[in-house]
């Protein structure tokens, strides 16, 4: 709907330059339909815009028209109400993302408070939002998370120190490792390269916050598909113990002496089905028949194992761990 002639100039500014925002290229005489002017207005304040500080270009051909592009500096912005809202809650959980921008995050949603219009103000600050960290999951240097991040744009391999876990400083240095950064993934506020290692020939993934980047990358190379074609569903396998599809190798079906009521919330990715007031069946899984029996074994109660046999053995190998050392001591 056209904007009325008879709207003021800073008015029309901001509905123009919001225009600009939502489409890469508009037609002169299209944004002078949509707001209700000339084109010589339209030209004028576009003119006005550049003086702000906005890198609107000219775009020339038959229909002409106009492009808001990225500048040198950053002018003020524009945001609806949907995404004033979105930015602060976005800004609210930075916190949580392990990328040492908890400090300038902060600063950011301040600014953005200030500007806004007292109905968007009072929702915002309506919004209860506790972003938790990782206690002492160590920050990942936002330095880093860019060089990588390039190296993953322009294809290129990446030559870098590994910490492993559990090595001392003074220990024998190792040689720098070799990656082609397929994915940057950030999964529980911990930050990961999921690439192919060619000195390996495997698909491998690394904690950023233990990689050092060593200067400069390596040769480009040609893209690969991670396996599965998905690299979230990738790195949840890989998690798992999976090398292949996004299940745990190793899944069991019990019967627990509990209502659904008081197993559901504790089943995790596991299937529940409720057999009677008081009995429960789960299905779930884990990376190992040891790991998966422990974990059952928290739910305090009568446990019947369905299947598999492997299950039984694992119960039967914790039984006999729980027994030598309740006889310790």
């Amino acid at each position: 709907m056209p904007i009325a002639s008879s709207t003021t100039t800073s008015s029309r500014l901001l509905a123009l330059l919001s225009m600009l925002q939502a489409r890469r290229d508009w037609p002169g005489g299209l944004l002078a339909e949509r707001l209700g002017v000339s084109e010589r207005t339209v030209r004028r304040d576009v003119d006005r815009l550049r003086e702000l500080g906005y890198p609107v270009r000219a775009i020339k051909g038959p229909d002409g028209g106009y492009r808001l592009e990225a500048g040198s500096q950053v002018p003020p912005l524009l945001f609806d109400e949907e995404q004033a809202v979105a930015l602060a809650v976005a800004l609210r959980i930075a916190v949580g993302t392990g990328a040492g921008i908890e400090e300038a995050a902060a600063r950011a949603l301040a600014t953005v408070r200030q500007v806004l219009p007292l109905r968007l103000r009072q929702r915002v600050d309506a919004l209860e939002i506790s972003a938790a960290g990782h206690g002492v999951d160590p920050q990942v240097d936002t330095g880093v998370l860019l060089t990588l991040s390039a190296a993953v744009r322009a294809g290129e391999e990446l030559r870098f120190d590994y910490r492993s876990p559990g090595r001392t400083e003074d220990a024998e240095p190792r040689p720098p490792r070799r990656v082609q950064p397929h994915h940057l993934v950030v999964r529980a506020g911990r930050w990961y390269v999921v690439g192919w290692d060619p000195d390996r020939g495997d698909w491998r993934t690394f904690r950023v916050d233990r990689m050092t980047p060593r200067v400069p990358t390596g040769p480009r190379f040609v893209p690969r598909e991670v396996p599965g074609g998905d690299v979230t569903a990738f790195l949840s396998a890989r998690f798992k113990g999976s090398e292949s599809a996004d299940a745990w190798p190793c899944r069991g079906e019990v019967i627990l002496g509990l209502p659904v009521a008081e197993v559901a919330p504790f089943a995790g990715d596991g299937g529940v089905e409720e057999l009677g007031a008081d009995r429960t069946r789960l299905t779930t899984g884990s990376w190992s028949w040891d790991a998966l029996a422990a974990a059952l074994v928290r739910f305090d109660t009568e446990i019947e194992v369905f299947a598999p046999p492997e299950l039984r053995a694992a119960f039967a190998e914790l039984s006999r761990r729980a027994g030598r050392a309740a006889g310790t001591g």
